[in-house]
C-alpha cells in the first residue's frame, strides 16, 4: 500500500492525523478526501442540494428566501437544517428579491363628512376567527407605467390570505373598489354576512360602495385614520407583490402590468406561494384543508 508522503512526513515528525482532526473538528474521512483530491462526502451532499435549493428558488421565481425554500425541501422530503440552506444560498449567490425605494403616491383620502362605520376586526386578523368567507379586507396601490398610473384594488380572505377579488383602473374613482368587491362576491359567493374591512379612503365610505356592500350582504368596517396596522393584511399584500413583481422592472405599458399582475395572483400567490403564517402553505392548500 502506498503512503501519502505527507503522512509519512507527519509521523516521522511524531505528529498525529487523528489528534490533529480532533483539534480542528474535521473528520478524518474528510481529510483524507481532500489530501487525495477528491471530495468527502459532506461535500456531495451541499452539491446535490445546491441543486435542489436552485431548482426550488427557480420555481418560487427568484422570491424566497431560506425560511421558504426550507420549508419546500421538507415537504418534498429532503431532511436538511435551515441554517444549511441559508449557507448554501449564499455560497450559491441566491437570495429573496428586495424591493426598489420609489417615490410615494397618495391613495388614502378621507371624506370629513363620510357616515361613521365601526372597526368590527380591531387588527384581529388570525385564521381561526370565523373562517373563510367570515371576513374580508381590501386596499388600494399604484403602479407606474409608461403610460401613467395604474391602480390595482384587492379584497383578501384573512383566514387563507387568498386574493378573493381585485380590480385595477386608471383612476381613483369609488368605481374601482367597487369592481373588486364585485369580483370577490360573484367568485367566492359567501353563503352568510361577511365583514368587509378597509382603511377610511372616501372610496370605501362613499354612499356608492355602501350600497353596493348592502346589495351582495357585506357589513363595512373601517380602521382608524392614519393606523396602517388596522390593515395590516392588505397592506402585507402589497408589500409581497411590490417586492416580488411590481417594484422589479419598469412597466411601459398598463396593459402589460396588468396581465403581471394577474398571472401573480391567479397563477402564483393564490395557488402555490407559501405563507409562513399559515404553517407554509399556499392559500389554496389552505383552504382546502380547511374543507378536508
Amino acid at each position: 500500500m502506498t503512503v501519502h508522503p505527507f503522512i509519512e512526513a507527519e509521523k516521522q515528525d511524531g505528529h498525529n492525523v487523528k489528534r490533529a482532526c480532533e483539534l480542528l473538528k474535521v473528520s478524518r474521512t474528510a481529510f483524507y478526501a481532500r489530501l487525495a483530491g477528491t471530495s468527502g462526502p459532506r461535500a456531495v451532499r451541499d452539491a446535490a442540494l445546491t441543486q435542489q435549493i436552485t431548482e426550488v428558488h427557480r420555481r418560487s421565481r427568484g422570491t424566497y428566501g431560506a425560511p421558504r425554500v426550507h420549508a419546500v425541501l421538507q415537504r418534498e422530503g429532503e431532511e436538511c437544517g435551515r441554517r444549511r440552506v441559508a449557507r448554501l444560498m449564499r455560497a450559491a449567490g441566491l437570495q429573496r428579491r428586495c424591493r426598489r425605494r420609489r417615490r410615494r403616491h397618495l391613495t388614502t383620502i378621507p371624506d370629513p363628512w363620510a357616515a361613521f362605520r365601526p372597526d368590527l376586526i380591531v387588527r384581529d386578523f388570525q385564521p381561526d376567527s370565523g373562517g373563510l368567507d367570515a371576513r374580508w379586507c381590501g386596499d388600494i396601490t399604484y403602479i407606474p407605467t409608461g403610460e401613467g398610473w395604474l391602480y390595482l384594488a384587492t379584497v383578501i380572505d384573512t383566514a387563507s390570505r387568498r386574493v378573493v377579488g381585485w380590480a385595477t383602473a386608471d383612476h381613483l374613482r369609488t368605481d374601482l373598489v367597487a369592481d373588486a368587491l364585485t369580483a370577490a362576491c360573484r367568485q367566492r359567493r359567501p353563503t352568510r354576512p361577511v365583514i368587509f374591512h378597509s382603511d377610511r379612503g372616501c372610496q370605501y365610505t362613499s354612499h356608492q360602495f355602501a350600497t353596493l356592500a348592502e346589495e351582495f350582504g357585506v357589513r363595512l368596517s373601517v380602521g382608524r385614520t392614519g393606523q396602517c396596522w388596522d390593515n395590516a393584511l392588505a397592506e402585507s399584500f402589497f408589500a409581497t407583490i411590490k417586492r416580488e413583481l411590481l417594484d422589479t422592472v419598469a412597466w411601459p405599458s398598463r396593459a402589460v402590468a396588468r396581465s403581471a399582475i394577474f398571472d401573480f395572483i391567479e397563477g402564483w400567490y393564490n395557488l402555490h406561494r407559501l405563507h409562513s403564517s399559515r404553517g407554509y402553505r399556499s392559500p389554496a392548500e389552505y383552504e382546502t384543508t380547511l374543507a378536508a
